[in-house]
């Protein structure tokens, strides 16, 4: 009887702590607004519609994952890899951003400030201190305290967002928030998925937008679908305007044209859903812009 009534106090305080864990938690949620503004100027720059722009649009996975990463997100069993690999892919980044310093815009996604999946390291701040020519905008998408999963090695704190880096000064930057998540706890550890709107005004009295983007990646793909409709709404509001839109990040799916099944076949991953984005999904006249020969995803 003694073994039992200990063993039920044992369980009695664990289910305590985690009651406890998980009302911490949800006080202390991240709960962005609909819509945030970053930045703010009355002296924007004016840009030339005719001008011909350059980007880069890279997903640095926090420099954490890297061809050796077999991450438990993906089934794998990893949660993190090494610090030396973490710096290792850390200096890379920071060189090939150096690299191309050339270019007018870089819209990055996956960038830590204060995570121990990339060892404390603050990216922002130092890709800040190497692309001096450019200003950034910093729009939060993950920020939570301890994510326990998975329960023998946590992934722990994580503060991570996107980033948006433009060598001309904008009118504004805003920060929306997509719609959806995942149910209750679940969402207390995940990401609050959005995406950064830089506006520009242009020689011809419209606005050029450029938008950076990180679309849900582990669900069945309602969350996608919810952001895809939501997004797809600003997108024709902006065009009827007359504006001028590019939009780039990290979207989690397939361009309209691209082959499905053979990528679906191709892929060893089990959690991560690949879904194609619907041909129609905008007017005839957009242009989606990428390399066929070239996969974006780690394990293809």
């Amino acid at each position: 009887m003694k073994i039992i009534k200990f063993i039920l106090k044992i369980l009695g305080v664990l289910i305590f702590l985690f009651a406890i864990f998980i009302i911490y938690s949800s006080v202390a949620d991240y709960k962005p607004l609909p819509s945030e503004i970053i930045y703010n100027s009355d002296t924007p720059d004016t840009i030339y519609v005719h001008k011909e722009l350059s980007l880069m649009i890279w997903n640095i996975g926090y420099c954490g994952l890297s061809d050796d990463m077999d991450f438990f997100y993906d089934g794998g069993e990893q949660v993190r890899t090494s610090k030396e690999n973490v710096y290792e892919n850390f200096h890379f980044v920071k060189s090939e951003l150096n690299n191309n310093d050339s270019l007018d815009f870089i819209l990055l996604q996956e960038v830590d400030i204060h995570s121990k999946r990339s060892y404390y390291l603050n990216e922002l701040d130092s890709f800040n201190l190497t692309l001096t020519k450019f200003k950034s905008y910093f729009g939060k998408n993950y920020d939570v305290t301890f994510v326990p999963t998975p329960p023998i090695n946590p992934l722990g704190i994580v503060k991570s967002g996107l980033v948006s880096f433009s060598k001309f000064n904008p009118i504004s930057v805003t920060r929306y928030s997509f719609p959806g998540n995942y149910s209750w706890p679940v969402k207390l550890f995940m990401l609050d998925r959005c995406f950064l709107v830089k506006r520009f005004p242009t020689s011809n009295e419209k606005e050029l937008i450029v938008i950076n983007t990180h679309n849900s990646a582990y669900d069945d793909g309602s969350l996608k679908k919810q952001q895809m409709e939501y997004l797809k709404t600003f997108l024709l509001d902006e065009y009827l305007k007359g504006n001028y839109i590019i939009v780039g990040g990290d979207w989690n799916q397939n361009p309209p044209d691209v082959d499905y099944t053979e990528i679906k076949e191709n892929a060893p991953t089990k959690r991560f859903v690949l879904n194609p984005i619907n041909a129609n999904y905008l007017p005839q006249d957009w242009n989606w812009v990428y390399d066929p020969k070239t996969p974006t995803n780690r394990y293809l």
